[in-house]
């Protein structure tokens, strides 16, 4: 394929049928149900999955998150990273192949509009080559606005996860929802008219650090140089199951590149060519030259699942998921600080008493649509007399009270006291450190 500097060579890839791609649409199929279903869907009265940017708050499952959960976000991209760290040391470029939105939306959407509209892999160069002509015109409009409306509504799915399904498909959306709308299907229509590969190739890291990921014993798709070579002979070839030099598995490569020539960056490890190869050697009567298997494999040596990287890569998962579960588990849902009001240190009262005042803040983030209860109590001062408001919060309610403590005022009080305030519901609580302030000897005589 030919770089930025030079003009855009456009690759025509032929359409093909097979195992692998039977996989790979069931797999495409339920993506896409995860992508348009899960934003319409609810646990505990809260959405099954949403990150709602302006309130910093995520919605999984029927629990609620908040910026304080920062840390668990942490492992979970971290469990991600490994993840693909782990599966590409095993299995090369699955995420590639079966589950990124950039082949998953090409094979899906794209590529099938193209048939449709323009024909197999021939009619299509033969339009292109021809030059420009009504029939070449009606049928790019045609092709680009199908592209358009299905960059739309990819768009519009992509956002329902952060603006909310049923506010943006019913024009109930901010401006900001719909703007970024906008970008993103600018962003899908003209990956899809011109990109493209072009993604993979360039833009796309992945392709550029999964040689440090992988090694000998990765399962990666092979071409088999033992039993494919040498190439072409024409019915000896055939008869003796060698490569028949048919370039079936080039014209359907999406990425334009020749698997039989080893393995290269560009592959996206989509199976096409083993699909390919499969049908064509099926019908001569022997196995596929092309298919999922290792270096090591083709030297006649048994790949080892076990090795030092896929070890580490596992250790490590296992780790961050076990931190996750801890973390998780022993997750208190609500937030709470505590303040000294502003201007004031301590007052003495005329009673006696010696009077500290906080500004208690709560946000409730208990999943489920009813009113939490919370008590308030302070350690440290004995015989602290603690005034607070009754406190029962709404779900996702966030309330700042004020917390008057007094005590008596002896001399043996010191200047500073430090307290904990302690702020429990029916089923936890929190410990926030403060301090009491008395001033020195605020019981004794000048």
């Amino acid at each position: 394929m030919l770089g930025f500097t030079r003009s855009r060579e456009w690759i025509y890839s032929e359409s093909v049928r097979g195992k692998y791609q039977s996989i790979r649409r069931v797999t495409f199929v339920g993506l896409h149900l995860i992508m348009f279903l899960v934003p319409w869907m609810t646990w505990a009265g809260h959405p099954l999955f949403r990150v709602d940017v302006p309130t910093r708050r995520t919605y999984l499952v029927g629990q609620i998150f908040t910026a304080s959960d920062t840390l668990i976000l942490v492992l979970v991209l971290l469990f991600g990273a490994f993840a693909l760290f782990f599966f590409t040391s095993l299995f090369g470029r699955l995420w590639c192949g079966y589950a990124c939105p950039q082949t998953v939306f090409l094979e899906s959407w794209i590529r099938p509009i193209e048939l449709w509209v323009e024909g197999g892999r021939g009619k299509r160069r033969w339009r292109d080559r021809k030059g420009l002509t009504f029939d070449l015109a009606w049928r790019k409009a045609l092709k680009w606005t199908l592209f358009l409306a299905v960059a739309f509504l990819l768009a519009m799915a992509t956002m329902s996860v952060f603006g909310g399904a049923r506010e943006l498909w019913t024009g109930q959306g901010g401006k900001v929802e719909y703007a970024l709308v906008g970008v993103i299907t600018v962003v899908w229509f003209w990956d899809f008219t011109w990109f493209r590969e072009q993604f993979c190739n360039y833009l796309c890291p992945y392709a550029r650090f999964q040689s440090a990921l992988t090694d000998d014993e990765t399962v990666q798709i092979q071409y088999d140089v033992p039993r494919g070579e040498p190439r072409g002979g024409g019915r000896d070839a055939a008869r003796d199951g060698r490569c028949i030099e048919c370039k079936k598995c080039v014209v359907v490569c999406p990425q334009g590149i020749d698997i039989r020539d080893g393995f290269q960056l560009e592959c996206i490890g989509c199976a096409k060519c083993i699909d390919a190869c499969a049908n064509v050697m099926s019908e001569l009567g022997h196995e596929t030259l092309i298919d999922y298997s290792s270096l090591a494999g083709s030297q006649g040596k048994q790949p080892r699942r076990l090795r030092p990287r896929t070890v580490i890569y596992g250790g490590m998962l296992t780790g961050i998921a076990a931190a996750f579960v801890v973390l998780v588990s022993g997750r208190i849902p609500f937030e709470a600080s505590v303040n000294r009001s502003p201007g004031t240190l301590y007052t003495l009262d005329a009673d006696g008493f010696v009077r500290n005042t906080y500004l208690l803040n709560i946000t409730n983030n208990y999943p489920g649509d009813t009113t939490v209860s919370y008590s308030v109590s302070v350690e440290g001062l004995e015989g602290a007399q603690v005034h607070l408001p009754v406190i029962q919060m709404a779900p996702e309610e966030t309330r700042t009270l004020p917390l008057v403590v007094r005590i008596l005022a002896t001399d043996q009080l010191e200047r500073t006291i430090p307290v904990q305030v302690r702020i429990a519901t029916r089923v936890s609580e929190r410990l926030l450190g403060t301090t009491f302030k008395t001033g020195a000897h605020v019981g004794s005589t000048p």
